[in-house]
């Protein structure tokens, strides 16, 4: 599959990189050793170690809810994990989703907290598809 298709022909991933509705400032999915399949231009730039303590949060959740989630830099407190599943983190004004697959991390930043639930669901649905295609 070429990521750049699929970034232009999947209107989920669509939907998380626009603002033309204010749902996401940044959306990306990053495969499990480090290669980014697809981002948005403004998507922070995360560290080896970033992505590493991501993975371990999801096999063994505790260090990332304890210390923090780190994109990028920027801290996020994280107030849910779903092993193996997918992890929910904030800071004032904005709020992380991260959805596991078998080869991917799906991530939405989104400003305002107040529409979580829809990014939540955009998020999932976008792994749930990478799943059901063996990703």
């Amino acid at each position: 599959m070429e990521w750049e298709d699929y970034y232009e022909d999947y209107s989920m991933f669509k939907k998380m990189s626009t603002d033309e509705d204010g749902t996401y400032q940044a959306a990306a999915i990053i495969g499990h050793d480090g290669k980014v399949w697809a981002q948005t231009a403004n998507f922070p730039q995360l560290t080896t170690e970033e992505r590493i303590a991501i993975m371990r949060e999801f096999d063994e959740p505790g260090m990332l809810t304890t210390m923090g989630l780190y994109l990028g830099g920027t801290k996020y407190v994280v107030t849910r994990v779903e092993p193996g599943d997918v992890m929910r983190a904030k800071k004032p004004g904005e709020s992380v989703t991260i959805k596991k697959t078998s080869a991917a991390l799906v991530i939405g930043i989104y400003p305002n907290p107040g529409i979580s639930n829809r990014c939540n669901g955009i998020v999932e649905r976008v792994g749930d598809d990478l799943i059901k295609r063996g990703f």
